[in-house]
């Protein structure tokens, strides 16, 4: 039996049972709450936070923790919901570990364990804990990347206008015989294929701006704040993750995000949409071993169709925008209420080691 059962099995015929028998019934989302705690082992990734002896107790980093996994999984819109709920809930207050309601922490507190957990990436640290251990034995046949704009409120940065004396204007057309051509400066797809992931994630742009693309019908929409750049593999189960500025293109994120996959596991297919249609993407998925299927970009010429053996494959993209929507409708990621990427990112990545615990275990049913 795969690890991954036996907890499923210990969680169901074992901690339910005894849980019940303390707490009374538990409704589907504690169930849900309590699988994706148990999953992420959320309790090993604490000791930074855990207090040293030196000055007052701080509360419980741990109970805290938790709760934002609650407010992920009850996709609760601010901090100040699910204290509340947390008031009103003896079952969740005490799963989270916190016997009575005296017991649970101000908002302030809540903000200030918040930040530290941010600073310190501590929900990509326990995503990629559980998705190298639960999804790294097994070959994942897809990996379906794409990207998803993230509403922030907060004020986008502005670019400072480039001097038009910094750089003089050059003069079309061909240079003059001794004329040195000028020499045109590398793009970022060609820096990334030489770079490791670190070199690859500093050079990425992550404050807020705004984004523009067009929509399902074809009209321009814009947005302020971000984008999430994630790689999921069959199962609807999300593998990686990045936080951009909106402004950037998609394709920038990636080979960082190739790299940050093929750390983690083993897969076959990289399926994309146009917006990925670059030589440098399909060259460096092919130097990983994977087979890319990129929907062509049309740009001056015609649209180039697949054979219809990718064609068929690609079809499994769709990974890629159901667990974009899960994101946004059941796990929090319409509810940005924080502000700089660092938070922003803990924020998601809430959201996402909810939906990694909970497909991985739908595997099961």
């Amino acid at each position: 039996m795969s690890p991954l059962f036996n907890i499923w099995y210990s969680i169901q015929h074992t901690l339910f049972p005894w849980l019940e028998n303390e707490l009374g019934p538990l409704t589907e989302k504690q169930q849900e709450f309590i699988r994706v705690v148990e999953l992420a082992e959320v309790q090993k990734h604490m000791s930074p936070y855990r207090w040293q002896g030196l000055g007052r107790k701080r509360d419980d980093r741990l109970a805290i923790l938790k709760a934002f996994v609650a407010k992920a999984v009850y996709n609760f819109p601010t901090t100040k919901v699910l204290i509340a709920y947390l008031h009103d809930s003896n079952n969740l207050r005490r799963l989270c570990g916190w016997e009575s309601k005296g017991d649970i922490p101000s908002e302030s507190t809540f903000s200030r364990a918040f930040e530290e957990f941010s600073l310190g990436g501590l929900g990509q640290k326990i995503h990629e804990t559980m998705v190298k251990q639960h999804a790294g034995p097994k070959l994942a046949g897809h990996v379906s990347r794409d990207a998803t704009a993230i509403d922030a409120r907060e004020k986008p940065f502005r670019k400072e206008p480039k001097d038009p004396q910094s750089k003089p204007k050059r003069k079309r057309g061909r240079p003059r015989q001794g004329e040195a051509k000028p020499i045109k400066e590398p793009k970022r797809l060609d820096l990334q294929i030489g770079r490791n992931l670190a070199e690859n994630m500093a050079d990425l742009p992550t404050r807020c701006d705004v984004g523009t693309k067009l929509n399902a019908k074809g009209y321009k929409t814009s947005w302020t704040g971000y984008k999430f750049h994630i790689d999921s593999i069959d199962g609807d189960i999300p593998v990686s993750a990045i936080l951009s500025s909106a402004s950037m293109h998609d394709s920038q994120a990636a080979i960082p995000l190739a790299q940050m996959t093929a750390g983690r596991i083993t897969s076959l297919y990289d399926l994309m949409d146009a917006a990925y249609d670059a030589p440098q993407i399909r060259s460096f998925s092919a130097g990983l071993g994977h087979v890319p299927i990129i929907d062509t970009n049309p740009r001056q010429g015609e649209k180039k169709e697949m054979d219809p053996a990718q064609a068929v494959r690609f079809r499994n993209r769709s990974t890629a925008e159901r667990v974009n929507s899960n994101l946004k409708d059941n796990y929090g990621g319409r509810f940005v209420r924080v502000r700089g990427a660092a938070k922003v990112m803990t924020h998601l990545m809430f959201g996402l080691i909810a939906i990694t615990a909970t497909q991985l275990f739908r595997l099961l049913e």
